[in-house]
């Protein structure tokens, strides 16, 4: 393990890993610009049968049918899961170094076999002082594209990349990603991949076309608990996995309203879109346990938004009289809960409240037939193992139980985000590159996990009618291998 460190710097302390913006001034990217990005690249259509849905542009989305079927000349998916061939360097180019961005550069310049090659961001003395962390660290310079918001695609075209990582907001997700894989390279993006449904297909169809890996990265599939209950689901300490609970239950009126990183674009969502905005925390760890795409599959969901106040509140408590916040409209429910079941029949629920007061927390409940993992506080408790109808601290059974990748990177991940799950999460992707393996979340689960968004928007606006899933997979997640258990 390489001992090379970028010089100390604090990675974020939000336990989200949404991206910010990129510290953007908000000159660098004015607000009425944001509001006309969801027309971009292959963003720009419907929810895959919806009309009148253009996310961030002021749309609904409207009362119709609903189409879950793969785009007309698709094809069969793979019969296995895409592995490129091994490298020996990975060459990285990141597109947005704000918050999550620049975290993600500081773990990188700390895993061996990683060249960071270019960096693309708008505000250009955030990219020259990233940059600087490049060279300090004893790296040639990186390549700096600052030429305003649609320089990713220069950088795409032009540079010797095996790696194209994007942590911008989140209409830029998808345009990036194809950039990159249409250009030769692999692409990583953060969460959520995208949210509308053409939009997840897109990914999993230039993916398959280019042979390129697209990754959404989930870091709460890393974090302790949730590896630890992966662990024990997989040694069948918990019997047969029948219903989960997870969600993003996290306070960000003030982050919402902020004039820099997020603030001056997340907000805009919640004018337009009324559902999950943000299910994959939650939803990555859970899916993971039920083996989703890997023998199982999500099938059906309802939806339902309690009403939107939250918002208004802050804003009415925060801005004087005539403040041009105060006269903004907002649909997004403040509390919005959806129900998942999956084509083996197990059962999910699912929450999103970023509106409210409330301490953080993911929830992350996981029942089987022979014991209960119930997060935030974590405890467990096993039949036959914890003291009758008593629950234990998670902590009693991490000597024995612990996953073994946090055994192995303890101490190298010390010290980086979300209490070094971040870290975790891009060494298993540096890895997974230089061996040729699978990457451990692949394109198909990027897409079914994205799709929770407009699936549930669509759902709230159709009275919580039940919306099908997408089988991005096209019937191969039946005999899908499962995820293994896998070491540094």
């Amino acid at each position: 393990m390489s001992d090379k460190r970028p010089p100390n710097r604090s990675a974020p302390e939000d336990p989200t890993p949404s991206v910010t913006g990129e510290g953007a001034p908000e000159s660098a990217l004015p607000r009425r610009d944001l509001l006309k990005l969801g027309a971009l690249g292959a963003g720009a259509a419907a929810l895959g049968g919806l009309a009148g849905c253009a996310p961030g542009n002021g749309g609904s989305v409207a009362a119709g049918e609903l189409s879950a079927a793969p785009p007309a000349g698709l094809g069969a998916a793979p019969d296995e899961f895409f592995s490129a061939p091994p490298m020996d360097t990975v060459r990285v180019g990141f597109v947005g170094v704000g918050g999550m961005g620049g975290a993600h550069v500081q773990n990188f310049l700390r895993i061996d076999g990683v060249e960071i090659r270019a960096i693309c961001d708008i505000n250009e003395p955030r990219a020259q002082e990233v940059a600087g962390w490049v060279t300090e660290a004893g790296n040639p310079a990186p390549t700096l594209y600052t030429r305003g918001e649609y320089d990713f695609e220069r950088l795409c075209q032009e540079e010797e990349l095996d790696l194209v990582f994007t942590a911008t907001p989140w209409r830029w997700h998808v345009p990036v990603c194809v950039a990159a894989m249409e250009n030769g390279k692999h692409a990583a993006t953060e969460v959520p991949a995208a949210y509308t449904l053409e939009d997840c297909w897109r990914l999993v169809e230039v993916a398959e076309a280019r042979g390129k890996h697209c990754v959404m990265m989930e870091n709460c599939n890393y974090d302790r608990p949730e590896m630890m209950v992966f662990h024990l689901a997989r040694q069948g300490l918990l019997g047969e996995i029948l219903h989960a609970e997870c969600g993003y239950l996290h306070d960000l009126r003030g982050i919402k309203f902020s004039e820099t990183g997020e603030g001056l674009w997340r907000r805009d969502h919640s004018m337009t879109r009324n559902g999950n905005l943000y299910p994959t925390h939650g939803l990555g760890p859970v899916a993971n346990v039920m083996d989703i795409n890997r023998g199982d599959q999500f099938a059906t969901l309802v939806s339902m938004s309690s009403p939107s106040r939250g918002l208004q509140e802050w804003a009415r408590t925060n801005y004087p009289e005539g403040h041009p916040k105060r006269r903004e409209t907002y649909v997004l429910g403040d509390v919005n809960v959806s129900l998942i079941q999956t084509h083996n029949g197990r059962t999910i629920y699912l929450s999103h409240d970023t509106n409210l007061p409330r301490p953080y927390s993911r929830i992350h409940m996981v029942q089987g037939t022979k014991g209960i993992f119930q997060g935030y506080p974590h405890r467990v408790h096993i039949e036959g193992m914890s003291p009758g109808h008593r629950w234990q601290e998670w902590t009693e059974l991490l000597e024995e139980h612990d996953h073994p990748l946090w055994k192995d990177l303890e101490e190298q991940s010390a010290g980086a985000g979300h209490g070094g799950m971040d870290y975790i999460e891009d060494y298993r992707l540096v890895k997974c590159l230089r061996e040729g393996r699978p990457t451990d979340m692949n394109v198909y689960d990027a897409a079914a996990l994205s799709a929770v968004g407009p699936l549930s928007e669509w759902s709230v606006a159709n009275g919580s009618r039940p919306a099908e899933f997408p089988d991005f997979t096209r019937g191969k997640w039946r005999s899908y291998p499962k995820l293994e258990i896998f070491r540094a």
